[in-house]
């Protein structure tokens, strides 16, 4: 009896803490289909009329542009830090090569600077090598902001492979590049999902070096949002009509790797 009434207590506790998440998300859904005098009430009408102004104007106002912007730096991203961080977690964690451990602890200390601190002279090779306003070098950037925590996470998730099973592909004569692509890829699949995720997540949401280091060509859906905010006022219902599309791509993919993320989440676990 205790435990069943624990059990429905902490059910009551969880689905009271996700309506608390969940309640400014679903505001800002109908806020965006409000007119900007229906939002601007105080306090807001539920009962307002609905419309899709605040979506047409956020297409119109050349939203498509920066959203590509975000779709190719933090695709292009992801797609680069696996490439790389797959072999090096091999590395680490199947076969370790010596003092792997320092080799960690300088993959994490690359996190340990604020970023802000970085920003200078980031700014200043952009600048010296041209490439500011420049999506591909956005792009690099990306990927060594993501390629240490891709190799931790990577590192545990191979951990759990079998060594049986890469024994018997080297007996039979697979190379390196073979058991990678054929048997380690498949076996850690939901951790490479879920560190794609992850990464592809910190790539699209990232705002201060895109805002810095793009201006009108290689700007991002993030700086393109924060464009909504004037000297002029806040419209209210457009500012929350561009924020819930620029959440959608994040949502859609959490959405869909649910399933390959609770399984990678867990690959590491204590069981």
């Amino acid at each position: 009896m205790k435990q069943t009434a624990g059990g429905r207590i902490w059910g009551v506790l969880a689905w009271f803490a996700g309506i608390v998440f969940f309640a400014p998300v679903a505001w800002m859904f109908l806020t965006s289909l409000h007119s900007e005098t229906d939002a601007a009430t105080n306090p807001p009408s539920l009962a307002a009329p609905l419309t899709l102004d605040g979506y047409t104007e956020f297409f119109d106002g050349g939203a498509w542009p920066p959203l590509l912007n975000s779709f190719s730096a933090s695709i292009g991203s992801t797609i680069i830090v696996l490439l790389l961080a797959i072999p090096a977690a091999y590395a680490l964690s199947i076969k370790p090569v010596e003092k792997w451990t320092d080799v960690l602890f300088f993959f994490l200390s690359t996190k340990m600077m604020p970023v802000v601190a970085a920003l200078l002279p980031i700014y200043l090779i952009a600048q010296f090598a041209g490439m500011l306003d420049n999506i591909s070098f956005l792009t690099l950037l990306y990927c060594s902001m993501n390629l240490p925590i891709a190799v931790w996470l990577m590192r545990s998730f191979l951990s759990e492979v079998p060594r049986e099973i890469l024994e018997a592909a080297s007996i039979d004569g697979a190379g390196l590049i073979t058991i990678l692509r054929r048997v380690v890829a498949p076996i850690a699949m939901p951790g490479i999902a879920a560190t794609a995720l992850i990464c592809f997540i910190f790539s699209w949401n990232e705002l201060l070096f895109a805002r810095v280091l793009t201006g009108v060509v290689a700007g991002t859906a993030p700086v393109y949002l924060t464009g909504f905010v004037t000297s002029q006022g806040l419209f209210l219902a457009k500012v929350c009509a561009a924020a819930v599309v620029v959440s959608l791509p994040v949502l859609i993919a959490g959405f869909a790797a649910q399933d390959k993320l609770v399984q990678g989440l867990s690959l590491g676990a204590v069981k």
